[in-house]
């Protein structure tokens, strides 16, 4: 914490530190600093929140190996978090960093919470509806910016449900380049025909071109990824409606 950091301010960024502790699993390291003074305190607001931790593990197996983040001003129902339940009063913008292993993400693909979020992608195929369902995922980071998936999808179509398992390369978005799909192969199955693959990549590109991604209260987008050998960085930009309960 900054050492020039109000009482109020210590008092209530050690008080964070304690909640956000009891809300995950496991947590290396924690450290909060909230910047306000004690009028903006005792209304629930602040000029700002920074939180860094290592090692955060919630759901049992979703595991962050970084995250450090930096909110705007934050204003949050008082009354309710006396009584443990923080509500916000307005959406907060926040900038994060985060640093996620592949062991950790790969583990976090098998999790019910995480496979319990992935969505089924319907496909407008000449007319028909033709619906995909990720069965397994499996991701590598082998490094040059590259990332590899291996999977196993179900395809129901036309009242007929087939399973497809596949190897993929590809390289994400950057600022001076789009997504690129450096290569797809059918590993098991009976393969998958060309009106499948041209309407999945134009699902693809409509979630890719998304402003902003939704998911348990937030909306968030992903200004930078830098890919390396094992590991993926990540800069974040977010809106949180409410804090996601863990």
């Amino acid at each position: 914490m900054h050492q020039e950091q109000r009482l109020e301010e210590q008092a209530v960024s050690k008080a964070a530190e304690m909640q956000m502790s009891s809300q995950l699993d496991q947590a290396d390291k924690i450290e909060v600093d909230v910047q306000s003074d004690l009028w903006k305190l005792l209304q629930g607001q602040a000029d700002g929140v920074s939180f860094s931790g290592k090692g955060l593990v919630v759901q049992k197996d979703v595991r962050l190996e970084e995250l450090v983040l930096q909110t705007d001003k934050v204003d949050i129902n008082l009354f309710s978090a006396i009584f443990g339940e923080v509500e916000l009063n307005q959406p907060v913008k926040s900038i994060a960093r985060v640093v996620l292993k592949e062991a950790d993400i790969n583990r976090a693909l098998t999790s019910n919470y995480i496979r319990s979020k992935i969505p089924t992608f319907d496909l407008n195929v000449d007319g028909e509806i033709v619906s995909l369902k990720p069965q397994e995922i499996q991701i590598f980071l082998p490094g040059d910016g590259k990332i590899k998936f291996n999977g196993t999808v179900s395809i129901h179509e036309k009242g007929n449900t087939n399973q497809l398992s596949f190897t993929a390369l590809i390289r994400p978005r950057t600022q001076t380049q789009p997504i690129m799909l450096e290569s797809f192969t059918c590993t098991e199955g009976d393969g998958i025909s060309l009106e499948i693959v041209t309407a999945l990549m134009q699902k693809v590109k409509e979630l890719v071109n998304l402003p902003y991604i939704q998911f348990d209260g937030m909306a968030f987008q992903i200004k930078n990824m830098e890919v390396q050998k094992e590991s993926i960085k990540t800069l974040v930009e977010t809106y949180i409606k409410q804090i996601p309960k863990m």
